[in-house]
């Protein structure tokens, strides 16, 4: 029987996020197939030292260490199996600078921006030129940490020292107002997309709104025709252009005219009740056991 390590913690402001993820992994992997192994990790070095006589590595990890590309890296070093995408992609999905770029040069569609590496470095003649609102984040965060809707020039200075308390780098964006949509990519086809209607509360998809029960309803919707095929080629010209690999979730914004446009990839996504890629696959008729089977072989053909 193959055994599976399912790597979890990690050191980033979503280790929790990440220990929930993995606790539903090894509660819902199939056990006729295969032997789950909870590994958590608690420090860097974990990684090599906890995975040794492991057959593969279901990444539940999120944020900075698991998602940038090093994990990933470390595993192809020592010669194990991992789940999703490689080391490249990784780090160039966790840095949404980089994303951005990427798209922008493969000419799809993405707010327009700026990056910045200090307080000193903010170009408001820029920002007037995007327009407010705009949202302030940290370059590398996930999960809607320190992020910020900000409506005038007042705001910027101190959200983006909030940001900085988070990362060394800072993102501000072109607010688009429109409804965020999400759409899972497995093994190049997407799946069913899922909408996401924060509750009045909440502005947008907050961390909150994420991870609390009832704080968004996500629902797998049925775009109108002509929007669902520009969605679906926006997607995967986005998996393409970023070097995805086995699966991802590109996650869109459509204006009420319906123009959509790309905010971000996530290269590992969460993978907890209340996650969206087990919501999809629900769509088409996929348990969650059935579509953690689908991801560990498809890495496997990809990880050869």
């Amino acid at each position: 029987m193959m055994k599976v390590g399912v790597i979890m913690g990690g050191i980033s402001s979503e280790r929790e996020i990440s220990l929930q993820s993995g606790n539903s992994i090894i509660e819902n992997i199939d056990k006729n197939k295969y032997e789950a192994v909870p590994i958590v990790i608690d420090k860097k070095e974990d990684i090599v030292t906890k995975v040794k006589g492991i057959d593969f590595a279901l990444l539940a990890l999120h944020g900075q260490f698991g998602e940038d590309g090093t994990v990933q890296s470390v595993l192809q070093t020592l010669g194990i199996p991992y789940s999703g995408c490689g080391p490249l992609s990784s780090a160039a999905c966790m840095d949404k600078d980089v994303t951005k770029s990427l798209l922008k040069a493969a000419e799809i569609r993405t707010a327009p921006w700026i990056n910045v590496k200090s307080v000193e470095e903010i170009d408001y003649k820029k920002i007037d030129e995007m327009g407010y609102p705009v949202v302030v984040k940290p370059t590398h965060g996930g999960s809607s940490v320190a992020t910020f809707i900000i409506k005038d020039k007042s705001g910027i200075e101190e959200a983006v020292k909030a940001g900085f308390e988070w990362d060394t780098e800072v993102m501000i964006e072109k607010f688009i107002k429109g409804n965020e949509i999400t759409c899972p990519i497995l093994a190049g086809e997407m799946f069913p997309v899922i909408a996401i209607k924060p509750s009045a509360e909440f502005e947008f998809f907050d961390f909150t709104a994420k991870y609390k029960d009832g704080g968004a309803s996500e629902v797998v919707v049925e775009l109108e025709e002509n929007l669902h095929k520009e969605v679906e080629k926006m997607a995967l010209a986005t998996y393409k252009a970023l070097k995805c690999s086995v699966y991802s979730r590109v996650d869109m914004i459509v204006t009420k005219e319906g123009v959509p446009y790309v905010l971000e990839v996530n290269t590992l996504p969460g993978m907890t009740k209340n996650s969206l890629f087990p919501k999809s696959a629900a769509g088409r008729n996929i348990s969650f056991s059935g579509l953690l089977d689908l991801i560990i072989q498809e890495s496997l053909k990809e990880n050869k």
